[in-house]
């Protein structure tokens, strides 16, 4: 088991965020977290990844409790997180943006290899290598985001709605990549509102709603429940 999250409460001031959410994540699937804007998705998430913290809850990757680590020391165990809004470095070209995801040592070591891996992966990136990444479209930003991310030879992928405003030929081109990213072995947790794309390729599946757990399932599983698709796809 990749990831186990037990009984996670997390708040901010008086705002109950999150109220005793569980799951699993087992390595080389592809969980997706779905639901509607503000149900919870990025704040747990974010407990995962240490940037903030729970009230109560347990939060163990591979074997190992990491709910009291600090968030770089997370990363260095190979968690890692794309967050929403993509975050590139505009001023910076896409290749050094790239770079910046080889900070630590392993990666750093492997770092000409995996950027060839990348290149070969997302070779928009290569072409436009040289730009500086604030000139890219919304899509291309997306790309440079997840690129930079696998720079850190993560064990465990978190996207943070990685299709946000994206054109839905675009979007699809996302969840295509998240596919290959698994092919090759990397387990991933998708945070999307969009829950039918999420679904079709998700291997399993967990609904938030109102920072509590409302029903969860394989994901072509719960593509057939009535009121799922009724509350969130408009079907």
């Amino acid at each position: 088991m990749a990831l186990l999250v037990n009984q996670l409460y997390a708040s901010y001031g008086d705002f109950q965020a999150l109220s005793g959410i569980s799951l699993q994540v087992e390595d080389h699937q592809i969980v997706a977290l779905v639901g509607s804007n503000a149900a919870g998705k990025s704040t747990l998430i974010n407990c995962i990844s240490g940037t903030h913290r729970q009230k109560h809850g347990e939060i163990t990757f591979n074997g190992e409790r990491i709910d009291n680590v600090p968030a770089n020391k997370i990363v260095e165990k190979g968690l890692i997180q794309t967050p929403e809004g993509r975050r590139v470095f505009p001023f910076m070209s896409v290749q050094e943006n790239i770079e910046m995801g080889a900070y630590l040592p392993g990666p750093r070591t492997n770092r000409v290899a995996n950027m060839e891996k990348i290149y070969q992966l997302l070779p928009i990136l290569y072409e436009r290598r040289k730009q500086m990444a604030g000139s890219l479209s919304g899509g291309e930003q997306q790309m440079l985001a997840i690129g930079r991310a696998l720079m850190s030879e993560p064990k465990l992928l978190m996207l943070d709605e990685p299709t946000l405003g994206l054109a839905p030929i675009i979007v699809d081109k996302v969840f295509d990549l998240i596919l290959d990213i698994r092919k090759q072995g990397t387990t991933v947790l998708l945070v999307e509102q969009n829950v039918q794309h999420a679904l079709e390729i998700a291997d399993y599946a967990y609904v938030v709603g109102n920072g509590s757990l409302l029903m969860e399932g394989p994901g072509k599983k719960l593509m057939l429940d009535d009121e799922l698709v009724k509350a969130y796809m408009g079907i």
